[in-house]
């Protein structure tokens, strides 16, 4: 692979089921576009909305977006909301940061990315289907000298944490 990563779509069945449990078992979309970068300067790759949505004032909504990630050891993807619609209505992550490590691809999940948006402004946000919502940011990253992490996932978002509070009981 030349790069560092490669985006790719999640199976049709983790993307319907993912889509039936955020959205009360509504049918999903078709898959969106695959994120990518909208200018040759660009160091975010656009995520696109999967579906119409709209979040006014103080409303939340995790969304499936259908993508993946391979990625090579040593890097990580950052999360953000798109710029403009950050500034114009302070749409943010909930998480404020999304973390995707290289390990989350083999999660059970198929490493499926979700983006949980929160509008913190004071006006509605109406978003289309194809439209650019989110951004990723493939960002390389150092290890302490005496870094021992040697636990391997076993589960999707959140997992990680979760397995060093039981096992190390």
């Amino acid at each position: 692979m030349s790069g560092v990563a490669q985006f790719m779509n999640v199976s049709p069945e983790r993307f319907r089921a993912d889509w039936r449990d955020a959205f009360g078992g509504a049918e999903p979309p078709a898959l969106a576009p695959l994120p990518r970068r909208a200018t040759a300067g660009s160091a975010g790759y656009d995520f696109f909305a999967p579906a119409d949505f709209e979040l006014k004032p103080g409303e939340g909504m995790r969304i499936p977006t259908g993508v993946r990630a391979r990625i090579e050891q040593g890097w990580v993807l950052m999360l953000f909301p798109r710029s403009g619609l950050g500034f114009k209505y302070r749409l943010q992550l909930d998480n404020t940061v999304g973390i995707v490590d290289a390990d989350y691809f083999g999660a059970r999940n198929e490493g499926h990315i979700f983006v949980k948006l929160t509008n913190a402004g004071d006006k509605p946000i109406s978003v289309v289907r194809g439209e650019a919502f989110a951004q990723g940011v493939f960002v390389p990253f150092g290890l302490t000298v005496d870094d021992e992490a040697g636990g391997e996932r076993t589960g999707g978002f959140g997992s990680t944490d979760a397995d060093r509070r039981h096992t190390s009981k």
